[in-house]
């Protein structure tokens, strides 16, 4: 038999992930298929118990169901507890759901694999204060950073968060502002924001980068975001976006599900050069 493994979301057309976890079955030798399931808005429960019916092992979760993946799961990783949305569900023989976030874990893996760069005694700039933030942070922190600072437009919202994961902190500080309380300069900015969406630049102080610093994007488009291109602009020497998170939280969850990380470098650059 083959297992079965789907992406459930609304819209669902634009989803890299069944290339990508067919990608890595191919590498890895693994049975599997890997489809894309249209949710419909106030269905999701519902899709999801069908799909479990009829012999699903797991699935992966997209906008905008990652909530009420949250609420359905019946056990959760203490990573999707503290994101407090699940983007992957590993559904069990005895019907019950373990859900999980993986999302900040591609990020963390992309920086520190992919591009070499320690978060280890380094000032990190986050920007935004949304839930793709949120998932991050738990793993950030589990790098040893020496300090966070998350900026927001809404201020408070960033104060917030980072009073929420003070206790996961260990000895690293965190803090939160506005875009106008951001001081000094960061080895690591990552836009966590949605302004990559919309063609604009979060507002960043003068001497917040400087050429030795990482840029980092968690959006991705063919062509450079905004964010990226002012870094470039700025004479940072290290930028990215965020394709490289997308393949990695994918391999992760293929690694959860089937017991073995497929190798993402190839899975990475062919996507780039497509």
């Amino acid at each position: 038999m083959t297992d079965r493994y789907a992406i459930i979301g609304n819209p669902i057309a634009q989803a890299k992930s069944p290339a990508l976890q067919m990608a890595f079955a191919k590498q890895c030798g693994e049975n599997l298929e890997y489809g894309a399931i249209l949710g419909p808005i106030g269905g999701f429960v519902e899709a999801v118990r069908q799909f479990q019916r009829e012999g699903g092992l797991g699935m992966n979760i997209t906008m905008p169901f990652k909530l009420e993946a949250f609420a359905l799961a019946d056990d959760l990783t203490p990573r999707a507890q503290a994101a407090g949305a699940v983007n992957m569900f590993t559904l069990n023989t005895d019907g019950t759901i373990l859900g999980d976030n993986t999302d900040g874990f591609g990020i963390t893996r992309d920086i520190t694999h992919n591009l070499g760069r320690s978060f280890a005694g380094q000032r990190v700039l986050v920007l935004g204060a949304g839930g793709a933030v949120r998932g991050a942070l738990l793993p950030f922190l589990a790098e040893k950073p020496a300090e966070i600072f998350i900026a927001n437009r809404t201020a408070a919202k960033a104060v917030e968060l980072a009073e929420q994961f003070g206790d996961h902190a260990g000895t690293t500080r965190i803090g939160g502002g506005g875009f106008a309380d951001i001081a000094g300069r960061f080895d690591i900015i990552i836009n966590g924001s949605a302004s990559s969406m919309t063609g604009e630049v979060p507002p960043l102080p003068a001497g917040v980068w400087d050429a030795d610093s990482l840029a980092y994007d968690m959006a991705y488009k063919k062509e450079p975001t905004a964010f990226v291109l002012a870094a470039q602009a700025a004479g940072v020497q290290q930028t990215a976006d965020g394709l490289g998170m997308v393949v990695e939280q994918g391999a992760e969850c293929f690694y959860l599900w089937r017991g073995i990380r497929p190798d993402t470098a190839p899975v990475i650059a062919a996507l780039r050069a497509a």
